[in-house]
Protein backbone atom coordinates (compact mmCIF):
# COMPACT_ATOMS: atom_id res chain seq x y z
CA UNK A 1 0.00 0.00 0.00
CA UNK A 2 1.34 3.44 -0.86
CA UNK A 3 2.55 5.53 2.06
CA UNK A 4 0.09 8.35 1.41
CA UNK A 5 -2.86 5.92 1.36
CA UNK A 6 -1.77 4.23 4.58
CA UNK A 7 -2.02 7.44 6.57
CA UNK A 8 -5.45 8.40 5.24
CA UNK A 9 -6.95 5.39 6.94
CA UNK A 10 -6.86 4.78 10.66
CA UNK A 11 -3.70 3.07 11.87
CA UNK A 12 -4.09 -0.54 12.96
CA UNK A 13 -2.08 -3.12 14.85
CA UNK A 14 0.43 -4.55 12.39
CA UNK A 15 0.94 -1.28 10.49
CA UNK A 16 4.33 0.37 10.30
CA UNK A 17 4.54 3.41 12.62
CA UNK A 18 4.62 6.68 10.67
CA UNK A 19 7.91 8.53 10.97
CA UNK A 20 8.12 12.08 12.31
CA UNK A 21 10.41 14.75 13.76
CA UNK A 22 9.33 17.00 16.66
CA UNK A 23 11.00 19.14 19.32
CA UNK A 24 11.25 17.88 22.89
CA UNK A 25 11.23 19.82 26.18
CA UNK A 26 14.97 20.51 25.70
CA UNK A 27 14.27 22.10 22.30
CA UNK A 28 16.08 19.17 20.63
CA UNK A 29 14.82 17.53 17.45
CA UNK A 30 13.54 14.03 18.09
CA UNK A 31 13.29 11.68 15.14
CA UNK A 32 11.16 8.53 15.54
CA UNK A 33 13.79 6.46 13.70
CA UNK A 34 16.43 7.44 16.27
CA UNK A 35 14.20 6.84 19.31
CA UNK A 36 13.39 3.26 18.44
CA UNK A 37 16.70 1.77 17.26
CA UNK A 38 17.39 -1.18 19.58
CA UNK A 39 14.33 -0.56 21.76
CA UNK A 40 10.61 -0.47 21.25
CA UNK A 41 8.57 2.62 22.03
CA UNK A 42 5.54 3.51 24.10
CA UNK A 43 4.18 6.57 22.31
CA UNK A 44 1.28 8.26 24.02
CA UNK A 45 -0.76 11.28 23.05
CA UNK A 46 -2.32 13.35 25.80
CA UNK A 47 -4.50 16.48 25.62
CA UNK A 48 -2.71 19.17 27.66
CA UNK A 49 0.09 19.87 30.13
CA UNK A 50 -0.83 20.85 33.68
CA UNK A 51 -4.38 19.51 33.61
CA UNK A 52 -5.53 17.02 36.22
CA UNK A 53 -6.08 13.98 34.00
CA UNK A 54 -2.99 14.55 31.89
CA UNK A 55 -0.77 15.08 34.92
CA UNK A 56 -2.06 11.80 36.36
CA UNK A 57 -1.44 10.00 33.05
CA UNK A 58 2.07 11.36 32.51
CA UNK A 59 3.02 10.68 36.14
CA UNK A 60 1.73 7.11 35.89
CA UNK A 61 4.00 6.56 32.89
CA UNK A 62 6.80 8.22 34.89
CA UNK A 63 6.25 5.81 37.77
CA UNK A 64 6.53 2.77 35.44
CA UNK A 65 9.32 4.24 33.31
CA UNK A 66 12.14 2.08 34.71
CA UNK A 67 10.05 -1.07 34.31
CA UNK A 68 9.33 -0.19 30.69
CA UNK A 69 13.02 0.48 30.05
CA UNK A 70 13.90 -2.88 31.62
CA UNK A 71 11.53 -4.53 29.13
CA UNK A 72 13.23 -2.72 26.22
CA UNK A 73 10.78 0.14 25.65
CA UNK A 74 11.39 3.88 25.64
CA UNK A 75 8.52 6.18 26.59
CA UNK A 76 7.57 9.40 24.78
CA UNK A 77 4.58 11.68 25.34
CA UNK A 78 3.13 14.06 22.74
CA UNK A 79 0.75 16.99 23.12
CA UNK A 80 0.18 20.19 21.19
CA UNK A 81 1.66 22.26 24.02
CA UNK A 82 4.71 24.42 23.38
CA UNK A 83 8.29 23.46 24.20
CA UNK A 84 8.27 25.99 27.07
CA UNK A 85 5.10 24.46 28.50
CA UNK A 86 6.78 21.03 28.36
CA UNK A 87 9.86 22.43 30.14
CA UNK A 88 7.74 23.61 33.06
CA UNK A 89 5.50 20.53 33.13
CA UNK A 90 8.42 18.10 32.90
CA UNK A 91 10.40 19.89 35.60
CA UNK A 92 7.46 20.25 37.97
CA UNK A 93 6.63 16.53 37.72
CA UNK A 94 10.16 15.06 37.42
CA UNK A 95 9.45 13.48 34.05
CA UNK A 96 12.45 11.36 32.95
CA UNK A 97 11.31 10.83 29.35
CA UNK A 98 10.81 13.11 26.39
CA UNK A 99 7.68 15.19 25.93
CA UNK A 100 7.29 16.29 22.33
CA UNK A 101 5.66 19.46 21.12
CA UNK A 102 3.22 18.96 18.24
CA UNK A 103 1.89 22.53 18.04
CA UNK A 104 0.53 22.13 14.51
CA UNK A 105 -0.99 18.73 15.37
CA UNK A 106 0.65 17.15 12.32
CA UNK A 107 1.81 14.04 14.17
CA UNK A 108 -1.55 13.79 15.94
CA UNK A 109 -3.20 13.72 12.50
CA UNK A 110 -0.64 11.25 11.18
CA UNK A 111 -1.48 8.89 14.07
CA UNK A 112 -5.22 9.61 13.96
CA UNK A 113 -5.27 10.94 17.52
CA UNK A 114 -6.87 14.27 16.64
CA UNK A 115 -9.82 15.11 18.84
CA UNK A 116 -12.85 13.78 20.62
CA UNK A 117 -16.06 15.37 19.34
CA UNK A 118 -13.89 17.96 17.61
CA UNK A 119 -13.00 19.59 20.94
CA UNK A 120 -10.60 17.66 23.16
CA UNK A 121 -7.43 16.09 21.74
CA UNK A 122 -7.62 12.31 22.06
CA UNK A 123 -5.73 10.28 24.64
CA UNK A 124 -4.18 7.41 22.65
CA UNK A 125 -1.30 5.05 23.42
CA UNK A 126 0.69 3.16 20.76
CA UNK A 127 3.09 0.32 21.51
CA UNK A 128 5.67 0.14 18.72
CA UNK A 129 8.26 -2.64 18.50
CA UNK A 130 11.89 -2.18 17.47
CA UNK A 131 10.96 -3.04 13.86
CA UNK A 132 8.59 -0.03 13.82
CA UNK A 133 5.49 -2.26 13.84
CA UNK A 134 2.51 -1.09 15.90
CA UNK A 135 1.83 -3.92 18.34
CA UNK A 136 -1.06 -2.36 20.26
CA UNK A 137 -3.25 0.75 20.22
CA UNK A 138 -5.34 1.87 23.13
CA UNK A 139 -7.66 4.86 23.16
CA UNK A 140 -9.66 5.96 26.17
CA UNK A 141 -10.29 9.53 27.16
CA UNK A 142 -11.44 8.88 30.70
CA UNK A 143 -9.98 5.53 31.83
CA UNK A 144 -6.50 6.94 32.31
CA UNK A 145 -5.13 4.10 34.43
CA UNK A 146 -6.18 1.64 31.70
CA UNK A 147 -3.53 3.18 29.42
CA UNK A 148 -0.78 2.19 31.83
CA UNK A 149 -2.27 -1.20 32.72
CA UNK A 150 -2.77 -2.19 29.08
CA UNK A 151 0.66 -0.87 28.15
CA UNK A 152 2.24 -2.92 30.95
CA UNK A 153 0.41 -6.07 29.81
CA UNK A 154 1.37 -5.60 26.16
CA UNK A 155 5.00 -4.81 26.95
CA UNK A 156 5.22 -7.91 29.18
CA UNK A 157 3.79 -10.09 26.40
CA UNK A 158 6.18 -8.69 23.79
CA UNK A 159 9.12 -9.07 26.17
CA UNK A 160 8.28 -12.74 26.71
CA UNK A 161 8.29 -13.49 22.96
Amino acid sequence: MKKELLHKRKLRVGDKAPDFILLDQNNQEVHLRKIIGKNGLILFFYPKDNTKGCTIQVCMFRDKYDLFLDKGFNVVGISSDSVSSHVDFSSRNNIPFQLLSDINKTVRKLYHAESLLGLIPKRVTYIIDKKFIIRDIFSSQFNISDHIERTSSTVNLIHMI
